[in-house]
């Protein structure tokens, strides 16, 4: 089976912002265009088995079957909607940060 995957607006503003931090923050553009590319590369890879990555441990997210892609230093975190063949990509953050916090703010998965 093949899966559709989609970013949520919150998921392509993370994307943006990231390549923004790394170009514009710290003078690297090509190197802003590559880390996305490569983010982007291995997302697109979910859409043939999504559920063989591993489950987010903290709840409530774990309940919601929120999952975690890593990329370099950058986590992305989706929901597979088997029902539907559908992956979700909700965030797409560097795995520095307050990781509960950033989820705490994130509408989708409230």
């Amino acid at each position: 089976m093949t899966w559709k995957v989609i970013y949520t607006e919150q998921a392509e503003r993370d994307l943006r912002d990231i390549y923004e931090y790394i170009a514009y923050s710290l003078l690297e553009p090509e190197t802003a265009a590559r880390q996305v590319r490569r983010i982007m590369d291995a997302v697109v890879t979910l859409n043939r088995m999504p559920l063989r990555h591993h489950l987010f441990d903290r709840e409530p997210w774990h309940g919601k079957g929120l999952r975690i892609l890593t990329t370099d230093k950058y986590l992305t975190f989706y929901l597979p909607v088997e029902a539907q063949g559908v992956v979700a990509v909700i965030r797409v953050m560097y795995s520095g940060r307050d990781v509960v916090e950033q989820l705490t703010e994130t509408e989708e998965i409230k």
